[in-house]
């Protein structure tokens, strides 16, 4: 009877054990199908390596246009064939395009091979909090370039931008507010430094996506 009472003690252990594991199981998986429902997966390491790499170059090739003039803080300088003004819109659109179909493709891509959903609820609650800050940002940029103060242009980008991250962080992966913060306190320096506006646009937005790529590269798509 003792050896029947163990056996019949293992097999209920076993059971028990079993069906745990079971529920644990499903209640993994619903927690996969809530996550991807509310909240966008799809974001690329690569994407923030790219853009990164663009940010950069649009970064050096101000630098280059600059040279050793640095009184666009108070005042446009003008160049042969084109002013300053107009060469840093231009860099900045092309920027501003370049990075944002860079970042679209990678993460169609991941999308694609995860077979994950690209466009949805958790997409659209992403878009819109990256968008209201950045439009923001962007008009409140183009009220100082059109009243001639050109100081605190690129400490608004990082700031406005910085927000904009943290405001969507709420739908995407967790790294990307971690990011947000970075570009926030990099624009309050960057206020403080104007006069090396560039060199801070250039870490936040070129140096900071690569490092934030990779280790999303590294932690999630490796």
């Amino acid at each position: 009877m003792y050896f029947i009472r163990q056996i019949n003690n293992f097999v209920m252990q076993s059971t028990l054990m079993t069906n745990y594991q079971d529920k644990l199981q499903d209640l993994q998986e619903i927690r996969q199908m809530m996550a991807r429902s509310t909240r966008f997966l799809s974001l690329s390491g690569l994407a923030g390596i790219s853009t990164g790499l663009i940010a950069l170059a649009g970064a050096v090739a101000a630098w280059w246009r600059l040279g050793a003039q640095w009184d666009y803080l108070n005042a446009p300088a003008r160049y042969e064939g084109m002013d300053l003004l107009t060469f840093f819109l231009i860099d900045a659109a092309l920027v501003v395009v370049l990075a944002a179909g860079s970042a679209l493709y990678f993460s169609w891509r991941k999308a694609q091979k995860q077979v994950l959903p690209f466009w949805n609820a958790a997409a659209r609650n992403l878009l819109s909090s990256l968008l209201i800050p950045l439009v923001a940002g962007g008009l409140f940029c183009v009220i100082q370039v059109a009243s001639g103060s050109y100081r605190w242009v690129a400490a608004t980008m990082l700031l406005f931008y910085g927000m904009a991250l943290l405001n969507a962080s709420k739908y995407t992966l967790k790294e990307i507010g971690y990011l947000g913060i970075t570009q926030i306190v990099l624009g309050i320096f960057c206020a403080w430094f104007s006069y090396y506006g560039l060199y801070f646009w250039a870490v936040g937005f070129g140096l900071m996506h690569i490092l934030y790529g990779i280790v999303m590269y590294l932690t999630y798509e490796r």
